[in-house]
């Protein structure tokens, strides 16, 4: 929308307009008395003339000045009219305004309306997508049940046109045809089906407003478009979150299976558990544990980020969701979201109150570290103090107890006496729930009697009233204490709870029982009804235990009651009396009537007013009023047996289909079975992560759920900057692969004198380093489908590259003393084969010589998987100017055969030259060696250059410290490598990995068990979690529960055998046999939590 639609354009036409108006108020004075949206008569004659101008300046002013009246709340009817008139204005500025105008006005001048629905029909095929999207507006505010089919027309046509805005108003079109003829349900349907597949996101929330509103029970509907708009769900409006939210949660309440199911299996078997005929039940409970949904995951973590949401009602229905449909130990998040909100208007703050106040009652842990934050302030208005009260009382623990009861003394000192008198119901049922300061808070309610406010004293009386009632034998003195307040408190309510006390406690009171009564009889016509029916008790009481003392006075306080105005207090006169006075007219009752009587009452229940409130949903106004508001759809129970989630899959093949072809697993399919397996698997990743990440793109949507295997795996690393992460980290990758390149050009260059040998080394590098970008630029999983389907052209170049300088190399005679020449016939002979794993091979072969007898079975491999994160060695404020970052590109390194290669990118972000970038003074623990690059003569600024180095960690994880110097400074920096870093990963058959584990044993073995879902126990999900954490090759394993890795460490060639062992259950035992016992010890420990994390 032009951003000048509602604006007051002073300079169009002003002048013609101030004449026009000058000759239609000729006879009004120019004093200023009437402003610019007076709603005078004659001011509106003036607005009908302008309208009726020839000059669209005029008109366009009226306009302007009518839509002001309008936004003020005054109105403007009178003049529709001549405003409709002005509908077919060929002006796009008047034109939208009148639009404006008739959308408010077009449901009370129907009549009028109706007479300009050809020229609506028209602007439905306006070239202005404002336009068609304001005549359909109006036409759906126009509430005839003649223009039904129009209507019906015009949303069908609506919901295919090419603007997205049209379509979100042909949604709000559907509910308005719908409230004015339901009969159109069917074909309502139809046009909601056809929405719901759309991409946008700004169509999105309409159109499941539509549907929540015309067929909530069509669930059907929604299982074809349920991932795309869990993925959709971050960028739509705010408005519309709520409601696709709110439709989701009611979605997954119908389609998966609790998540706190676990729970309820371990309290049947406990039931069971003496019961010999369910023992095979109880068996089979067990062996099928509870297993997350993947399209239940992927609401759950999609839903996440909007708990920080700027609006407090998408951060209250993410809320819902969670309480409704996560596993009750993830709930949790949600409580620090809630606690931000109550920051916000008294409005606010008073449905999220409401809301925690639910929660709090089932989980009280959820919100007890907040429990500050429910402290009452003194500007809080008493609705939002009643509030924090309750949850205050839910969240009280014997932990707390003591400084809650600080609290609520100062509470009870309010000038808020709804307040204090809540305050004082908070300390009973605080002294009810927790038995170890019952006693305290008696004493306290006691000490509240002497309190000057007759309101404090009344509701204490009460509250002590029902607490005595749980253990009244010990507690004769506040009884008696409470009696002598008797002839004070005034309060109707607090004088009958000290009579019914007396009356059940006569018989530990003799004394003052009788006393009591007599004084009540005395002022017994003067009392409230509610004190007279008690002193009839007390006197019922009173005659059947101790009749010698009271017998008159009860004879005297019944003849009183039998002639009072009121019917219940006579009905109650003439029952006790039938009751406890024997005559001939008694019936067989009067014998038990002190059983009747003096029969033992049950202690009185304090529980929260919210209690019942649970069975609604959070958030919905039927939970605020607690009680069933129109338009409430229920949730439904969770079904005993997911239904089938293949109705989600549809989309998910399509896109499948899409992605079958791309990336290497085609082009790899000649090489070793080994590598082509990794690189499906990453291909598989690639996928996975592609789904998750571009949540706002439309195909990504319907694409992710072919990584919804994984999904528990990538729970546990949602951050907001986890796409920023992963964008950085390929183009990271893609800069390390290029600059390597240029490196290893420049060494060859520089050191062509060093002879055939190195020049034939970096030769292989640079092929392998290529590869190795090509691998992090498709496995980096942030790229765009359109830039994957590009990358077979740059590989086949990067392939052509490699058979190249293998051919030029090969007729040398003088390269075959560098090998054996039986290992050299085996990998010469495919030299023309197209795999690019050859050229690493040589390499590998290259680096595996001094392995000597091992080294015919056990060779240097490719890696699997090469990660993209970058690590910041040098931060441009530190560098004034310059910034550096290092990676691992876990390749052989070209300068030694025990150093780990490290890729250093510079960046200069200053915007003056820096010079001379070179390695300065090294600080290196004893062993360790370094080779450092060439200095850079300059960089340029906002320029990047890519540079390795070479360092021998000598197998531990100690940090590389040293200086990075320039022309004018030198910063100290440092590198420390991850332990999987300090890895080559090795290739060897099952036999021989077996054989060589049996040689490490005891001291060499370390182990430790795994605990984890068993998604994520599928081959492809430990593949992808070790190879992430470490540089180690994959072993073919002939057994499906048993995953076999070998690497050898860089410095010294140790094997490191690694072993994930599947057992029964969710239970994984992880296996690491290596000599290097520290390094295995740590590898472990980092492996351990990722294999375990879901």
């Amino acid at each position: 929308m032009s951003s000048n639609s509602f604006a007051y354009n002073e300079q169009s036409g002003g002048g013609e307009a101030a004449e026009l108006g000058q000759e239609a108020t000729s006879t009004i004075s120019s004093s200023g008395a009437f402003g610019l949206f007076s709603s005078d008569w004659k001011k509106n004659e003036d607005l009908k003339q302008m309208l009726e101008s020839n000059k669209d300046s005029a008109k366009l002013d009226a306009m302007k000045r009518i839509v002001g009246m309008i936004a003020k709340g005054k109105n403007a009817s009178e003049l529709f009219p001549a405003v409709v008139k002005n509908v077919a204005s060929k002006n796009i500025e008047i034109k939208k305004l009148v639009y404006v105008y008739l959308v408010r006005y077009a449901e009370e001048q129907q009549d009028l309306a109706l007479l300009s629905i050809s020229t609506f029909q028209r602007a439905l095929k306006d070239p202005n997508q404002l336009i068609r999207a304001s005549a359909l507006r109006v036409l759906s505010s126009i509430r005839v049940p003649i223009i039904v089919p129009i209507m019906m027309l015009a949303i069908k046509e609506a919901s295919a046109d090419l603007s997205p805005y049209v379509r979100k108003n042909a949604a709000h079109a559907i509910q308005k045809l719908y409230s004015l003829d339901p009969e159109q349900k069917e074909m309502l349907i139809e046009v909601i089906e056809k929405l719901l597949k759309d991409k946008s996101t700004l169509v999105a929330g309409s159109v499941v407003m539509a549907f929540e509103e015309v067929c909530p029970d069509r669930i059907d509907l929604i299982h074809r478009n349920y991932r795309k708009l869990c993925n959709l769900l971050v960028d739509v409006e705010e408005w519309g979150q709520v409601v696709i939210i709110h439709m989701l949660t009611r979605y997954a309440r119908t389609q998966f299976v609790s998540p706190w199911r676990e729970d309820d299996g371990l309290e049947d078997n406990e039931k069971n558990f003496y019961d010999s005929e369910d023992e095979e039940k109880e068996k089979s409970n067990k062996k099928r544990p509870y297993t997350m949904d993947p399209d239940h995951r992927l609401l759950i973590r999609n839903t996440k980020p909007l708990l920080q949401s700027r609006n407090a009602a998408v951060v209250m229905a993410v809320a819902q969701l969670y309480w409704h449909i996560s596993p009750k130990s993830e709930a949790g998040v949600i409580s620090k979201s809630l606690v931000r909100l109550l920051r916000s208007n008294r409005e606010v703050q008073y449905i999220v109150l409401q809301n925690i106040a639910t929660m709090s009652i089932q989980r009280k842990g959820m919100f007890e570290p907040y429990l500050k934050s429910f402290y009452v302030r003194s500007t809080d208005p008493t609705m939002i103090k009643t509030l924090k009260l309750e949850i205050l009382t839910n969240l009280a623990n014997e932990a707390n107890i003591s400084t809650l009861l600080r609290e609520f003394q100062t509470y009870v000192k309010s000038q808020d006496k709804q307040f204090a008198a809540a305050t004082i119901q908070t300390i009973g049922r605080c002294a009810t729930s927790i038995t170890e300061v019952t006693d305290t808070c008696l004493n306290g309610l006691v000490c509240l009697l002497s309190n000057r406010d007759e309101i404090v004293v009344a509701e204490s009386v009460v509250v002590i009233k029902k607490l005595l009632q749980m253990q009244p034998a010990q507690h004769g003195e506040i009884i008696k204490h409470m009696a002598k307040l008797l002839d004070s408190i005034t309060v109707p309510v607090a004088r009958a709870s000290i009579l019914w006390l007396i009356g059940e406690n006569c018989e530990r009171v003799p004394k003052i029982a009788p006393d009591v009564l007599r004084k009540t009889a005395k002022s017994f016509t003067n009392e409230d009804d509610l004190v007279k029916l008690q002193i009839l008790n007390l006197g019922a009481k009173l005659y059947l235990t101790n009749s010698k003392q009271t017998k008159l006075l009860t004879q005297y306080i019944l003849n009183l009651g039998k002639y009072d105005q009121n019917y219940d207090i006579r009905d109650r006169t003439r029952f006790i009396r039938q009751l406890i006075v024997p005559n001939e007219k008694s019936g067989a009752l009067s014998k038990y009537a002190k059983k009747i009587f003096l029969a033992q009452k049950p202690a009185p229940l304090l529980e929260s007013p919210f209690k019942d409130r649970d069975h609604f949903q959070l958030g919905t106004l039927s939970h605020t009023l607690n009680i069933k508001a129109s338009g409430y759809l229920e949730l439904s129970n969770w079904p005993e047996v997911a239904p089938d989630p293949s109705v989600r899959n549809v989309e998910v093949i399509e896109s499948a289909k899409e992605w079958t072809p791309v990336g290497k697993t085609k082009k790899e399919i000649p090489a070793k079975k080994f590598y082509s397996e990794s690189e499906e698997e990453d291909e598989e990743e690639e996928e996975e992560e592609e789904s998750s990440d571009s949540s706002s793109d439309s195909e990504s949507g319907s694409g992710s759920g072919s990584g919804d295997t994984g999904s528990s795996s990538e729970d546990s690393s949602e951050d907001s900057s986890s796409g920023q992460e992963s964008e950085t980290g390929s183009e990271a990758a893609m800069e390390c692969g290029r600059a390597s390149q240029r490196s290893s050009q420049t060494k060859r260059k520089s050191d062509s004198e060093d002879g055939e040998k190195k020049n034939e080394k970096s030769k292989a590098s640079e092929s392998s380093s290529a590869e190795s970008s090509s691998m992090g630029e498709s496995s980096s999983g942030s790229e765009s489908a359109s830039e994957s389907d590009g990358e077979p052209a740059p590989r086949k170049v990067t392939q052509a590259k490699e058979r190249k300088p293998q051919q030029e190399r090969h007729p040398p005679p003088k390269d075959v003393f560098l090998l054996d020449l039986d290992d050299f016939n085996s990998t010469s002979t495919p030299v023309a084969l197209p795999p690019p794993a050859l050229s690493p091979s040589l390499v590998a072969d290259l680096e595996g010589l001094n392995l000597s007898a091992s080294s015919s079975v056990i060779n240097v491999s490719t890696p699997v998987f090469v990660p993209t994160k970058t690590h910041e060695l040098l931060h441009r404020m530190s560098g004034k100017g310059l910034a550096a970052q290092y990676c691992f590109p876990r390749q052989p390194c070209i300068f030694g055969d025990k150093m780990v290669s490290v890729q250093i990118t510079l960046n200069n972000t200053s915007d003056r030259k820096i010079e001379n970038i070179h390695i300065g003074e090294k600080k290196l623990p004893v062993g360790m060696q370094m080779h450092v690059f060439h200095p850079i003569d300059s960089l340029e600024p906002e320029r990047s250059v890519t540079v390795s180095v070479g360092i021998d960690f000598c197998d531990s994880t100690q940090t590389a410290c040293f200086q990075l110097c320039t022309k004018d400074d030198c910063f100290n920096v440092n590198i420390q490598p991850p332990v999987g870093e300090l890895l080559l990963p090795v290739a060897m058959s099952e036999k021989d990995f077996k054989k060589e584990r049996g040689t490490l044993t005891g001291m060499n073995e370390t182990s430790a068990t795994i605990i984890a879902a068993p998604q994520n126990f599928t081959p492809s999900m430990i593949l992808q979690k070790v190879v992430n954490v470490a540089n180690l090759g994959a072993v073919p394993s002939g057994q499906d529960n048993v995953h076999r890795f070998a690497a050898k460490t860089v410095h010294s060639g140790s094997l490191m055998l690694v072993t994930v062992e599947l057992k029964e259950g969710s239970t994984a035992q992880l296996i690491i046999n290596t000599e290097k016992t520290l390094i295995g010890s740590v590898l472990l420990r980092e492996l351990k939590p990722v294999l375990s994390q879901g």
